[in-house]
């Protein structure tokens, strides 16, 4: 972990020397959990969920900017972390938009965004998203990524990994993945392509996902669709759900959201239903409650804790697994 944050602290530094604008920011949060597959495991536990660390630098060239992150996770659970874990790219910017390399989200992931009511916590919709080999919401290595300016809240983003490995090998290991999002007024809405080819690690796949919001006041509506076709067929699967959020005074708020997960073969669908508490001290530092449940058919054994954070027991199949969080998140 020393060795890790090292650099970290060294980069910090270079500003006054570089004449680069540096920012040190990063994300504490945790939460104590009470978590039962209905099976045999039912057991307290802490999680650290997408906790992080990282710095930015830009800076201006007369029409051009130059832009580079450094991100890595920070496990508080236990210990340890990859330096450069998530999102690490170098671009540049200008009125033509933005252009990146690097490892980061693909369009596609950042396209849920209008409906995430419980991102990085227990009830996270990834659980479904993400699961089994028609996986999606990846975060791709060796990634050409061009974002076109803003026109007008409408706006187009395009990646493409050349490979997955550290080499390219000539096979058919790339990915594509692009979104279009449109957000004006009270209104929130983004559609997105993604696919990967058959030597991708979890195999050939492609999906469509579809996410909006809308606002009426203090109360938020949203609603996710997401189809995937998977070379094995056994993976193919629709989520779909809807969800609501409701502002219930300046620093409290309460949400909640349904997803259903249809997916081949017979008897593997899945349901999740979550809904929470959270109480803001300030924009940067807030404390939350989730109950979330995940009810499976026979041949299914998702729950609601696996993703976005350091928990990962499986469900059991044909039964409910449920949990309880009492979180607090730290934004610096």
């Amino acid at each position: 972990m020393k060795k890790a944050l090292l650099p970290v602290a060294v980069l910090a530094a270079l500003p006054a020397v570089a004449l680069a604008d540096v920012t040190l920011y990063g994300r504490a949060h945790v939460s104590l959990d009470f978590l039962d597959d209905g099976a045999d495991f039912s057991e307290f536990n802490v999680s650290s969920n997408s906790s992080r660390l990282g710095f930015r630098a830009t800076r201006d060239f007369g029409d051009i900017t130059g832009i580079m992150q450094i991100e890595q996770e920070i496990d508080y659970s236990n210990q340890g972390s990859n330096w450069a874990s998530r999102d690490t790219f170098v671009g540049i910017r200008g009125d033509f938009g933005m252009l990146r390399v690097g490892k980061f989200d693909t369009p596609f992931k950042r396209a849920r965004g209008p409906a995430n009511l419980f991102g990085d916590q227990l009830g996270d919709m990834r659980n479904f998203t993400r699961a089994g080999a028609g996986r999606f919401d990846e975060r791709t290595p060796n990634t050409i990524h061009y974002q076109t300016p803003d026109f007008n809240g409408l706006q187009f983003n395009l990646a493409y990994s050349l490979h997955e490995g550290g080499d390219a090998s000539g096979g058919d290991d790339d990915a594509l993945s692009a979104s279009l999002t449109w957000s004006q007024g009270d209104f929130g809405f983004a559609v997105a392509y993604e696919w990967f080819d058959d030597e991708r690690s979890q195999g050939g796949r492609d999906a469509i996902r579809l996410a909006a919001s809308y606002d009426i006041n203090d109360l938020t509506l949203v609603g996710f669709f997401q189809t995937v076709d998977h070379d094995n067929d056994v993976f193919d699967s629709e989520v779909y759900g809807i969800g609501a959020a409701y502002k219930l005074s300046d620093n409290w708020n309460i949400k909640g959201h349904y997803l259903l997960r249809s997916a081949d073969p017979a008897d593997s669908d899945s349901g999740l239903f979550a809904i929470g508490i959270e109480h803001r001290f300030a924009s940067q530092l807030r404390v939350y409650l989730n109950y979330a449940m995940v009810s499976n058919d026979d041949n299914a054994n998702l729950n609601p804790w696996s993703q976005a954070r350091t928990t990962g027991t499986p469900g059991s199949p044909g039964d409910t697994a449920k949990g309880l969080s009492l979180g607090l998140r730290f934004d610096f």
